[in-house]
């Protein structure tokens, strides 16, 4: 039945004095998440269960704030669990390409880090004072002096022999050679070759036999040196174990329950003692400012002691429970690690101290909080992550072997095994998308966590968004509000969600309304925040945002665009649509017509045939064309050609809220009955002619609302609404006063039989028990035109068929 609202019924208001407190101050800061006990139950549930795959994919509108509120939910559950191990590389001396991972309890990898900085420190600077001392130099000197005087022995026994047998010893730069000596003279080549063959063969059996023995010594000689070599070497290597054994016997005991940092320190220890030139040839590190430096470059200098050094990954040195981790631009190096790289003197150098962390490497042990929409959007970022997910191992790989582009030698350090939640945030629709396209999407992500857009008007939610208020001004400094800025954000609240009866979760525009009342509190150097502070953000915002609804009205208002808003007319009707800008909607009057004549075309969409109309929209004609062949087309078909239009529309037209509006213009046009100009309608329609809900009523009728008081409010004017929509009004507070003072008006209808009567003032008519309608109301006119085109037909294709030419007959008198 048709129902026409009271000013009580526009707008649900809330009274301040029901909240409870006098400013937000005093209200206990939020614990939890707000009005969404759905999504955390599965939050819960996911994060309880150790099964691997259980990760969870949290679902909601944009705006919602459900970045901030896991975020908060992760780190209250988080701050109470163990803190996760540090992770740290360091170099592999069989394979400098392949770092190893060693994993340490919270803190100790720094820890260790620091003591291998200050072991290589103090090798650095003692070994080199130790090669100096005087004990050393003296025994390297008594070891050289032996090899020189067994060498000198060998020789000069030899020597003897040699002199013995005819033959003196002369060192060239060729070795050692024998010469031949006669008289104590060496004999010349004349001379050798003056001797008869037998003297000669004598002398070369002589020296053969003495090659040989030369040949023994010298070969001795080498190993005397060999072996001096190995005992000089053996000196520094006890030297210089002097210098750091105790140190790294030290650190061994240090570490004792870390098998992997005790054989990273043993391997440290043999590397020292086996390039021990590299100690003795160095500066102490605490060299005096005005030194020259012994090499050109400083990287230089310490490059060859980078092999000792320990990388940390990841330190909880600093932390406090499991981490959480959000990363907002999830890229492929961002999540997985990279291995960094250096340009000197034109070449590429990197080494295991260049790895640096993803993350995946912070959060391991804790939660890892991902945009899915920007994750997606990042090239190989995805297909990565499920790898991970796969193997549990994060695997730092350069993205070029990744796709297979040739790229420089690079680091393959040792895979760390992975032990994380992941938490994926995005839009419903991604969800589903991933889980129709991606075969891996359901065995990875097994739990969704949906938060709705509206939460329920209820005492325990109006004390949560409170407390919600109160951690946000906490948290960004923010004056408090006093109830009458919370109640009038909480009304705010139920305009957004649309729905007298729901809350909105759109907490992050809420908090932008907060936030510049904080501002507008501070420019009037209030101390609290008031329902005036409130209301002239969202004053500011529609000011902001509405130059082009101002420049749609004054095109109205000067008859550029054609809106009546008094008057009747034949097929005419004043629609209404929302026009969507950004974050700012508005409502719209449109002119919708219709134009019918004999035909069997059935209802042109004029929108749909020019590609304006979207397929909701179509769809909503489609419906009205059932409504029209249930009605009237029950004995005989349908004989009509119609044409249905929103005038002056030059952008795209969807939805099928216009629906009863645009049966309503073809109802009159076929009755021939003019439809009242000061109404305005919206609401969808079904085929049995049932009005059904629509979005954006409050935008609808304030838009219609605005165009007739700026023509002059004549009491008459109003709007039709589906009954439905009812519960969902929460209109301008100049809209409810001019309900209140009866010069605006608000219908609600459930049935198009009440809108038409409504806007023509006839009376629809019922189908009495012959099936006759009521001879004067609309169906009844509706029913004799329809009949009326019937006949022109059959007119019109019996003249046709007899001469070509139509021959109109008129019609006759019952």
């Amino acid at each position: 039945m048709v129902r026409e609202l009271q000013a009580s019924q526009a707008r649900r208001t809330i009274d301040p004095a029901s909240l409870g407190f006098e400013t937000t101050a005093s209200v206990k800061p939020l614990e939890g998440i707000i009005g969404q006990a759905r999504a955390v139950s599965a939050l819960q549930f996911g994060l309880g269960i150790p099964d691997d795959g259980f990760n969870i994919f949290v679902a909601g509108l944009p705006g919602m704030g459900k970045m901030t509120a896991v975020e908060s939910f992760l780190d209250e559950i988080a701050h109470n669990q163990r803190l996760p191990d540090d992770w740290c590389y360091v170099n592999n001396f069989d394979d400098a390409y392949q770092p190893n991972r060693i994993q340490l309890p919270a803190g100790r990898g720094r820890a260790l880090q620091s003591d291998m900085q200050e072991l290589i420190a103090d090798a650095r600077r003692e070994i080199p004072k130790a090669f100096d001392s005087e004990p050393y130099n003296a025994k390297r000197e008594e070891i050289r002096a032996k090899l020189n005087q067994a060498r000198e022995t060998l020789l000069g026994e030899f020597g003897e022999r040699a002199q013995n047998a005819g033959f003196t010893l002369e060192v060239t730069p060729l070795g050692i050679v024998m010469i031949p000596t006669r008289a104590g003279h060496a004999i010349s080549e004349q001379e050798f070759s003056a001797l008869t063959q037998q003297e000669r063969d004598e002398w070369k059996q002589k020296h053969q036999a003495l090659q040989s023995e030369l040949d023994q010594i010298l070969k001795r000689g080498r190993e005397m040196e060999r072996a001096a070599r190995e005992t000089l070497q053996e000196l520094d290597q006890q030297v210089a174990l002097y210098v750091v054994g105790g140190l790294i016997d030290d650190l061994t005991e240090k570490y004792r329950d870390l098998p992997d940092v005790v054989t990273f320190i043993d391997n440290v220890k043999h590397d020292i003692l086996n390039n021990i030139e590299l100690f003795k040839g160095t500066r102490p590190v605490a060299a005096a400012a005005n030194d020259e430096a012994p090499l050109p470059s400083p990287w230089l200098q310490e490059l060859p002691f980078q092999k000792y050094q320990v990388n940390v990954l990841v330190d909880h040195s600093a932390d406090h429970g499991a981490p959480v981790i959000v990363e907002l631009n999830p890229s492929y190096n961002n999540l997985f690690g990279r291995v960094e790289k250096e340009t000197h003197y034109g070449a590429l150098y990197t080494d295991h101290t260049m790895i640096k962390a993803g993350a995946l490497h912070r959060a391991n042990g804790g939660y890892l909080v991902l945009p899915v929409q920007d994750l997606l959007t990042n090239a190989f970022s995805w297909d990565g992550l499920k790898r991970v997910m796969r193997t549990r191992e994060i695997e730092i790989e350069e993205l070029g072997d990744r796709i297979g582009l040739v790229t420089t030698k690079s680091l393959r350090p040792q895979p760390i095994p992975l032990q994380t939640k992941i938490v994926l945030i995005g839009s419903p629709l991604l969800y589903h998308l991933l889980y129709a396209y991606d075969e891996e999407f359901g065995e990875f992500f097994k739990v969704q966590a949906d938060f709705d857009s509206r939460m329920d008007f209820s005492d325990e939610n109006i004390s949560d968004f409170a407390a919600f208020i109160r951690t946000l001004s906490d948290k960004e400094k923010l004056k408090a509000l006093d109830r009458t800025a919370v109640a009038a954000l909480l009304e705010h609240a139920l305009r957004l969600a649309e729905d007298t009866e729901k809350f909105s979760t759109q907490f992050g525009a809420l908090a932008d309304v907060i936030r510049e009342a904080n501002y507008w509190a501070g420019q009037a150097n209030a101390e609290v925040i008031e329902a005036k502070y409130i209301q002239q953000a969202l004053d500011q915002k529609i000011v902001r945002s509405s130059l082009i609804q101002e420049n749609i009205q004054q095109e109205i208002l000067r008859g550029t665009l054609v809106v009546e808003t008094d008057g009747q007319v034949v097929g005419q009707v004043n629609g209404l649509s929302v026009i969507g800008l950004g974050n700012y909607r508005f409502g719209r009057p449109s002119r919708i017509t219709a134009s019918v004549a004999p035909g069997r075309e059935g209802i042109v969409d004029i929108e749909r045939e020019v590609a304006l109309g979207g397929p909701i929209h179509s769809k909503g004609v489609l419906i009205l064309s059932g409504f029209l062949a249930r009605t009237f087309a029950q004995d005989t078909p349908m004989t009509l050609s119609a044409r249905l239009v929103f005038e002056q529309s030059y952008e795209g037209v969807e939805g099928d809220s216009a629906s009863s509006a645009e049966l309503y213009a073809l109802l009159s046009a076929l009755a021939d009955v003019p439809v009242k100009q000061n109404l305005a309608v919206t609401g969808a329609m079904d085929q049995a002619g049932r009005v059904q809900a629509i979005g954006g009523v409050n935008e609808k009728i304030e838009g219609f609302f605005d165009v007739c008081r700026a023509r002059g409010l004549t009491g008459a004017q109003g709007v039709i609404i589906p009954a439905s929509n009812a519960r969902d009004l929460m209109l301008r507070r100049d809209i409810v006063q001019a309900i209140a003072e009866q010069k605006f008006h608000i219908w609600t209808v459930e049935n198009v039989q009440e809108g038409i009567a409504l806007l023509t003032g006839l009376d629809a008519g019922a189908r009495d028990a012959n099936g006759r309608f009521p001879p004067d109301s609309i169906n009844a006119r509706i029913a004799r035109r329809l009949e009326e085109f019937a006949r022109v037909l059959r007119l019109f294709a019996e003249s046709g068929s007899e001469s070509g030419t139509p021959k109109i007959v008129p019609a006759q008198a019952d």
